[in-house]
């Protein structure tokens, strides 16, 4: 049994979490990869500038999450605020 792994993504500036909206869709993201993957998603929670999972992965795997929540989350971003980036360049 692997260990659960424990990462954050954090908004390089600012506070984008604060909108409710902005948040709702990175909580909902994380558990539609969680599911479309088959990955055990045991919390998540988000701040005003960060998210953090708890996943029934490795490290790696869980650093892979991360990298397509990322990528999904700042797309949607970029697509409704004019090519801004959610996360940070």
């Amino acid at each position: 049994m692997v260990e659960p792994s424990t990462v954050r993504l954090r908004a390089l500036s600012g506070t984008p979490l604060t909108d409710a909206r902005v948040r709702a869709t990175v909580l909902s993201t994380a558990h539609a990869i969680a599911e479309r993957t088959g990955v055990e998603l045991l919390a998540v929670e988000a701040s005003d500038d960060a998210v953090t999972a708890t996943i029934a992965v490795d490290k790696l795997a869980a650093m892979g999450f991360l990298a397509e929540l990322r990528r999904l989350t700042n797309a949607w971003y970029a697509g409704k605020h004019a090519g801004g980036s959610l996360w940070g360049e």
